[in-house]
């Protein structure tokens, strides 16, 4: 694990994200637990020069100290997540336009190796980067007052204020073509200068086991993509790639039908919430 984590650390594992100061302090963090475990074992000494390097304020010492494996785990998730969904939305090769709506909304696909297909939204909203952070990151669990096709969400673990574990159940809609499906995730926000980034992807919690009653679904790598659009600092332009496997036994004709179309209705609601008022973090 330990040089996994210092190559993070150097910022070359995902070209995407080397300017991160969260991440190269997260895994700083990792390292200290790591090497702290490796000596507990013996298993490794350490030369003399680490024992005189110091910390700035005592904050990075409480940092590595308070960090747990299990929320160093749901850290990297979703950071790995960020990175390879970027990666993907972000390739200007492959893809192909499925629909194309009168406001502008463009949404296109691209087969990935092993014939799992992707889908790519790309809209202007009327509303601030900061502004479409608070609603669907920050008031996750506020996704369902607005946004008919979720029936339930809820965050069931916050790691830190950029990452999260959370359980989602879709609503049991005539629109719903794929069927009620729950979803674990692990979701993950970076802010870069004028965009914010949000990553997710399919995850594991004790708590919450596959339930009877619901198909489990996986998301992931997916990401948004919202940065202000040019001088017109109360508009943003937003990105989705939405990467689902919903499960079960639906015909592939029949999901990719339905994954774009969600991405139209989702669009739709947002900017049904946008029009309702301000947005307070």
């Amino acid at each position: 694990m330990l040089p996994a984590v210092v190559k993070l650390c150097c910022g070359i594992s995902y070209p995407h994200l080397r300017s991160m100061a969260g991440l190269q302090r997260t895994a700083m963090a990792a390292i200290g637990q790591e090497i702290a475990h490796l000596q507990r074992g013996g298993r490794v000494q350490l030369p003399e020069w680490m024992g005189h390097i110091g910390w700035r304020d005592e904050s990075r010492r409480e940092e590595v100290r308070l960090v747990n494996t299990g929320d160093l785990l749901y850290i990297h998730q979703g950071q790995e997540a960020l990175s390879k969904a970027l990666e993907i939305a972000e390739d200007k090769d492959g893809w192909k336009i499925e629909i194309t709506e009168e406001n502008g909304d463009v949404i296109c696909s691209k087969v990935l190796p092993g014939a799992k297909k992707v889908f790519r939204l790309e809209a202007v909203l009327n509303a601030t980067p900061e502004e479409l952070h608070t609603i669907l990151f920050v008031k996750v669990e506020e996704m369902q007052q607005w946004n008919p096709s979720i029936q339930h969400i809820k965050i069931l673990k916050q790691v830190n204020a950029e990452t999260m574990v959370t359980h989602e159940v879709s609503a049991a809609t005539a629109s719903n073509l794929i069927g009620q499906r729950d979803f674990l995730s692990v979701r993950h926000c970076y802010k870069q200068n004028s965009r914010i980034y949000l990553g997710g992807m399919a995850t594991d919690i004790e708590s919450h086991p596959p339930q009877k009653n619901f198909v489990r679904a996986q998301d992931g790598p997916t990401c948004i993509i919202i940065e202000a659009l040019g001088d017109d600092t109360r508009k943003s332009r937003f990105i989705w790639l939405l990467n689902m496997d919903v499960k079960g036994w639906l015909p592939k004709a029949i999901v990719n039908q339905a994954l774009p179309r969600a991405q139209v209705d989702f669009t739709r609601h947002l900017r049904r919430r946008l029009t309702e008022g301000p947005v307070h973090g």
